[in-house]
């Protein structure tokens, strides 16, 4: 039996165990950006059909409600992933418009095949692609991250009737290259010298985008 001058039992938390419930707002921050960065990695290991929300919480140390809770759902949790490994490609694409139209297609060629040529970069792009080609879903999110924020600026600045189909013809052109060369690995492409690559697509890629 307990005295009335004795102190209540309180139970201890072991540490490391992983708390349940919405973190203080101290940790908001860190908490979600710890989940984004196992999220980047279990995709990137595992691909979209076999990454979990269990299995990007385990990684992150958390439970999986605080997952749901930043990101929602497994799809929501990707386009955000993918959003923050897809930011070098946006950087490139406001560097390729910033100068004249009238070399806009080299510059884009140099800028993505010089994030493909980086292995600090192509191991984000080569598991957002991977997950985007074995599944819809993720297909869909890569899709809609293109077309808002790569196409659509990209296609504003051409100010022609047909600028859609101009932009996405151009990106045609890079991504089928970028496939042969970095994911299906298709010799003589891949192996050859990649200032090859470029003297002969960004000519094509200039047609699509300012050409009669």
């Amino acid at each position: 039996m307990t005295s009335r001058g004795d102190t209540p039992a309180t139970t201890a938390t072991p540490a490391g165990a992983r708390r349940r419930g919405r973190p203080p707002r101290t940790e908001s921050a860190g908490t979600r950006d710890r989940i984004l960065t196992a999220a980047r990695e279990e995709f990137s290991e595992r691909g979209y059909e076999k990454t979990s929300v269990r299995g990007i919480a385990k990684a992150a140390g958390v439970d999986s409600a605080l997952v749901h809770h930043y990101f929602g759902t497994k799809e929501q949790i990707f386009e955000a992933a993918i959003e923050v490994a897809f930011a070098p490609a946006l950087t490139m694409r406001d560097a390729a418009l910033a100068g004249p139209l009238a070399d806009v297609g080299e510059r884009m060629t140099r800028l993505l095949f010089g994030l493909w040529e980086n292995p600090a970069t192509r191991t984000s792009l080569l598991a957002i692609i991977r997950s985007a080609v074995n599944n819809e879903t993720a297909a869909a999110a890569l899709r809609r991250l293109v077309s808002t924020q790569l196409l659509r600026r990209v296609a504003g600045e051409l100010r022609t009737a047909d600028a859609e189909l101009r932009a996405e013809l151009a990106a045609a052109q890079l991504v089928g290259t970028v496939m042969l060369r970095y994911v299906i690995k298709v010799e003589p492409l891949a192996s050859v010298d990649v200032e090859q690559i470029i003297a002969r697509l960004a000519p094509v890629v200039q047609t699509h985008l300012t050409g009669g």
